[in-house]
Order: C-alpha cells, then sequence, then structure tokens
C-alpha cells in the first residue's frame, strides 16, 4: 500500500492552504456574523483551479484527480466550512454531472465559466415537501411541440441559490414513470420565469447563502436537456456519490480544525497547577478525537482512489461521508467542552466549528440514508 501523494497533488494542496490561511480563515468571522457571500474569496479559488479540480484543462479547470480534491477541499474547510461548501457544490455536484452528461455545447458553455471562477453554479433536487425522497417531487416540466419544455414548481435549501448564474436542475417530466420520469436540465438564471426566495436564516455555513428558487412558466430549450429525458434520478445520484466525498472532505477540515486548536488550548490551559492536556480525561478525549479523525481521512481518500480507477464508488462514498460527519460532530463537540466557557463564546472559532459541523450530516445524503445505502449494498436486500 502506497500512501504517498504525487508532487502535483501535493502542490495544489499548498495552495489551498495557503489561500485557506491567508485569506478565508482571517474573514471567516465576519462572513459567518454577516451571513455575506463571500465572492472575492471565491473567485480566487477559481483563479487558482479549485474550483474545478476535475475539470479537465480544455474545460478551465485544473485537470486534477479525486485525491486531490479531498486534499484542497480538507484545507479550505479548515479555513471556513461555508467557503468549502461552495467549493463543494461547484466542483462535485455541477461539474461532474455536466462532464459525465453533458453534450460538448454544454461543457463549453457551463462548466468553463464554473471551473475559471467567472460564475457560481448550484444543484437543485431538494423541493419543500420531498429531501430523502426525491421521487417524490412536484417540479414539472411539460413538453411542448416545438421540443421545448415549461417549467414550473418549486425547490428548496438550494447551495449558493441567491448568487448562481447556472444551475442543474431535476423536474419530473413523466410523473408515471416516478424514478425513471425525472430529467435534468442546465437553467440559466437571467431567463424569464427564475425567481429567488428569500436567503435562508441557518445555523451553521452562514455565508454560503442559500435560498428557495422557483419556475413560473420558465422556457428551456431541448439543448437544455442533460444527458436524456428520463434520465435525471440516475444522474442525480451519480452525483450526489460524488458529492458525498466533497461533503466527507469538509468534515474532516471542519474537525481538524477544532482538534488543532484543543491541541494547542490544552498545552496552553493551567488548571491546578498543571496544563488541562496531563489530566488522563483530557487525554483520553484528545485520543478519541485523533483516532476519529484519521479513521475518516483515510477512508475518504480510499473512495476519492476507487472513484479515480474509475470504478463504482457509492458504498465506499457512503462509508466515508457517514463516518467523517459524525466525527466532525463528535471532534467539535468534544471540542467545544474542552474549553469549557471559552468554546462556548464566539470570542472563539469552536462555536462556530461546532454549528458548522452539523450540516454534514444532514445534506447531500443524512446519516440515516448512508447507512441504508451501505446496509443494502452490503446485503444486497432492498
Amino acid at each position: 500500500m502506497d500512501f504517498s501523494f504525487t508532487e502535483e497533488q501535493l502542490m495544489l494542496q499548498d495552495v489551498a492552504r495557503r489561500i485557506a490561511q491567508e485569506k478565508i480563515a482571517p474573514s471567516a468571522e465576519h462572513h459567518d456574523r454577516t451571513g455575506e457571500f463571500p465572492l472575492e474569496n471565491i473567485r480566487l479559488l477559481g483563479e487558482n483551479g479549485l474550483m474545478g479540480i476535475e475539470v479537465p484543462e480544455a474545460y478551465g479547470g485544473a485537470g486534477m484527480d479525486p485525491i486531490a480534491y479531498v486534499l484542497a477541499m480538507v484545507e479550505v474547510a479548515a479555513g471556513d466550512a461555508a467557503h468549502s461548501t461552495i467549493m463543494s457544490v461547484n466542483n462535485s455536484l455541477f461539474c461532474n454531472g455536466i462532464l459525465t452528461h453533458g453534450s460538448e455545447a454544454q461543457k463549453q458553455k457551463y462548466v468553463r465559466a464554473i471551473a475559471e471562477g467567472e460564475a457560481i453554479g448550484a444543484f437543485a433536487l431538494t423541493e419543500p415537501q420531498s429531501g430523502s425522497d426525491a421521487t417524490a417531487m412536484r417540479c414539472r416540466a411539460v413538453k411542448q411541440a416545438d421540443g421545448t419544455y415549461v417549467i414550473n414548481g418549486k425547490k428548496s435549501w438550494i447551495t449558493s441559490g441567491p448568487v448562481a448564474k447556472y444551475i442543474v436542475l431535476f423536474a419530473m417530466t413523466d410523473p408515471e414513470q416516478g424514478a425513471r420520469g425525472i430529467t435534468a436540465f442546465m437553467i440559466d438564471t437571467d431567463k424569464a420565469g427564475f425567481h429567488r426566495g428569500k436567503t435562508e436564516p441557518k445555523l451553521g455555513i452562514r455565508a454560503s447563502a442559500t435560498c428557495e428558487i422557483e419556475f413560473q412558466e420558465y422556457v428551456a430549450d431541448a439543448d437544455d436537456v442533460l444527458g436524456k429525458e428520463g434520465e435525471g434520478f440516475k444522474i442525480a445520484m451519480g452525483v450526489l456519490d460524488a458529492g458525498r466525498i466533497g461533503i466527507a472532505s469538509q468534515a474532516i477540515g471542519i474537525a481538524r480544525a477544532a482538534y488543532e486548536a484543543t491541541i494547542a488550548y490544552v498545552k496552553d490551559r493551567k488548571a491546578f497547577g498543571a496544563a488541562i492536556g496531563t489530566f488522563q480525561m483530557t487525554q483520553a478525549k484528545i485520543a478519541d478525537m485523533k483516532c476519529k479523525l484519521d479513521a475518516a481521512l483515510l477512508l475518504t481518500l480510499r473512495a476519492a482512489w476507487v472513484k479515480g480507477q474509475g470504478k463504482r464508488f457509492s458504498n465506499e462514498a457512503a462509508i466515508a461521508k457517514l463516518t467523517a460527519s459524525e466525527a466532525a460532530m463528535w471532534i467539535t463537540h468534544q471540542a467545544v467542552q474542552i474549553h469549557g466557557g471559552m468554546g462556548y463564546s464566539k470570542e472563539m472559532p469552536l462555536e462556530r466549528y461546532f454549528r458548522d459541523a452539523k450540516i454534514t450530516e444532514i445534506y447531500e445524503g443524512t446519516s440515516e440514508i448512508q447507512r441504508l445505502v451501505i446496509a443494502r449494498n452490503e446485503t444486497g436486500l432492498r
């Protein structure tokens, strides 16, 4: 087994680390407090190839592999989770599906703009009444005699929805077919019939703007169909597999930041005449934090490696996402506890790490859904 990274992977990791430490982390408190979208920082990530890491250079990307993506995502998330959310959606949910299923014209138009940081992309699957059960969607796309589609309906919890130029939308074209009646569309938010709702006031990742979107007689051309009619559900599930590697990486970055802050704190903080890091109860927490952090990283790298080999990686991605997200929640919880009152104060970033960690157990497949995916893959039972 070879756990070493290539020179190119390490170079991209270094670029991500420098941007995270010099630009993202210093502004994280401001963006969290105000909810202001970090457009300048996102453009900087795009200029350095971090918004299209696995996108071929021919489409404006870095032309790297899934391992490089994990390494870069961890660094950005350690600087601020909200930035890594935007980065993850652009890389995994937006670009990935178009590269796999899109036409050459769609790749040139949509992928290049996102990969180069000139525009923001989004992914619209969830609806107010359907989250984990995507087949219950009510958003409708009705095909017309001239080959166009008229779209009506709402989508909710759309990451980057308030600022996205382009969106990958999933709508029902044939309700009688259930999952096989869902079609994916490329949406230009500047066209008539597209409307944005209010920005959601969230517990964490507050600088990652999220909103509800609505379509009222929006007309999509036949060329706007991503893949083929009826392939939307398959496209969405494949994209979410890739997205779970991104969210696992995000969780690791959050957890690592909390862990590193805790290591520094237990060396400096004194109680009863000694550094609290010498107390056995504290040491036990530190040991468990380190084990969970390393396990999450290795499982995520495994999932990325399998994906990079061109093999099916659904199970590995679910295992990584489940393990990393729950590790992040546990580690940030312990970090706050060890810091005591200071961990609860907004004077330190610990409480932000704690708030940000929670979403990794929810979006792109809840922990409950991950357990179903894993168990079904292991047993073959549905």
